[in-house]
């Protein structure tokens, strides 16, 4: 049996979906009253990483994991430690650790204290642990969803720096293989899409998708963090808008993990928008 935290997000929910498709038990875990959708014989359980005897009465039975921290728990909660120690006492030996690719180019940043400290108690942990940092998700361009249908109209800021954003599928696909394989244990892998795209070329993908004309209009930096405060904690809106406005070089460059653990190329924007193209219809 395979635990998946955050399983109503982009990731959980393809991870839950990708270890039934191979015969996985999986137990999807979510701590709000958002209903779930879950294929074949998964399980759901509500539970909040932030509470550890919830947490223990989730993962009880499990040989792995698959561990995610979002919202509050990004900046605040029990001690990584607790919540490892808590994790291995209910049974489980492997944890993949959805980290993110901050942690690797922006160590210092207060944003990326807490993900980093996950990983540094992984590393000192008996556990098999394989962790994921993944540049930002094509599905956050989902945000887009209610200007293009209202005004045919995508409005983002840093029209024209472009990143290596990935398919939240693809994370799921890696995710599953380190879950359920031998050869991942200890190993720490870049997640990120097969090219650099800008928020504008997004724009135009999504366009080219729906056959229909989308206008482009780019905000201004306080713009887009008022639009990011709405979601997530104010440390974390200001570093994502640092990166999407001046991305270091190592947040820029192509890795092919993706490519390496699945044996594929990682899917490119304009693909991942055909297939998402009836959500913004």
């Amino acid at each position: 049996m395979i635990v998946v935290t955050g399983a109503t997000g982009n990731v959980g929910s393809a991870l839950v979906r990708e270890l039934a498709e191979i015969g996985e038990k999986a137990v999807a875990v979510s701590r709000g009253e958002k209903p779930v959708d879950l294929p074949g014989a998964a399980e759901h359980r509500r539970a909040d990483i932030g509470d550890l005897d919830g947490l223990a009465a989730a993962v009880a039975g499990a040989r792995a994991l698959f561990l995610l921290i979002t919202g509050p728990q990004l900046v605040s909660g029990p001690a990584p430690a607790q919540v490892l120690e808590t994790i291995a006492a209910a049974g489980v030996r492997r944890v993949v650790f959805l980290s993110t690719q901050g942690a690797a180019t922006r160590p210092g940043s207060a944003a990326y204290a807490r993900t980093v400290a996950f990983e540094q108690a992984l590393a000192a942990s008996d556990l098999e642990w394989t962790v994921l940092r993944p540049a930002g998700f094509f599905s956050n361009t989902f945000a887009w969803i209610e200007p293009v249908k209202a005004q045919r109209m995508i409005p983002a800021p840093f029209g024209d720096v472009g990143l290596p954003q990935v398919d939240p599928a693809d994370i799921a696909a890696v995710a599953a293989v380190a879950l359920t394989r031998d050869g991942h244990a200890g190993r720490t892998y870049t997640v990120t899409g097969p090219e650099v795209v800008t928020p504008r070329q997004q724009a135009a993908a999504l366009e080219s998708a729906l056959g229909e004309p989308i206008r482009f209009l780019e905000l201004t930096r306080e713009q887009a963090r008022v639009n990011l405060l709405r979601f997530m904690p104010e440390p974390v809106a200001d570093h994502t808008l640092d990166i999407l406005g001046t991305p270091t070089p190592a947040e820029q460059l192509v890795s092919t993990d993706v490519e390496q653990v699945l044996g594929r190329p990682a899917t490119d924007y304009a693909q991942w928008a055909a297939r998402v193209s009836p959500a913004f219809r």
